[in-house]
């Protein structure tokens, strides 16, 4: 609340009257009070975001590697500047029964390597995609690439270390640029 405080008046002094000065005082506690019920209201009412998580489940650790047919395989290479690399098959060029891998380039875009999987995955329903980031690539293009099996709900997939083989085919490959 307000209130007034008044001064008395100077006695004994000749001349000219001056009107008094009134002094005021104003008590914030109501005020205060008045903020933090507010503040306390909009911390209550307000809602938080929620965290955004990629659920990635883990398969048990088995120290037998697992063979994947020749045909039913895919392998994603992540490369510099968000460029994705991928060719259908394994890499063999020791093989000689088995063709060369013929390298695309394409794009995180929705017509790149989504598309790139949705036709794969009519094509061969049991497609195993194998993905392998080069040192060249980023967090975010892993990040990408994960969104991108959920999109589109690729079942079998694998993060593998990416091999001499792949890095000598990207190499020598000089794909078309995007």
């Amino acid at each position: 609340m307000a209130e007034i405080q008044q001064n008395a008046a100077r006695a004994g002094r000749p001349g000219k009257r001056r009107a008094k000065k009134m002094s005021t005082r104003i008590d914030m506690t109501p005020m205060v009070d008045l903020a933090f019920l507010l503040l306390t209201f909009f911390m209550l009412t307000t809602t938080f975001a929620k965290p955004y998580t990629l659920e990635l489940n883990m398969p048990v650790k088995s120290n037998d590697p697992t063979d994947v047919a020749l045909s039913k395989a895919m392998t994603i290479i992540l490369g510099k500047d968000h460029r994705v690399h991928y060719f259908f098959g394994l890499n063999a060029p020791k093989d000689k029964a088995v063709a060369p891998a013929l390298l695309q380039t394409t794009s995180f875009a929705a017509d790149g390597i989504r598309q790139a999987l949705t036709t794969r995955l009519q094509q061969q329903p049991g497609l195993v995609v194998l993905i392998k980031p080069s040192a060249d690539s980023k967090y975010q293009d892993m990040v990408d690439i994960l969104d991108e099996m959920n999109i589109t709900k690729q079942k079998k997939y694998a993060l593998v270390k990416i091999t001499q083989d792949d890095i000598n085919l990207l190499k020598t490959s000089k794909p078309a640029a995007l």
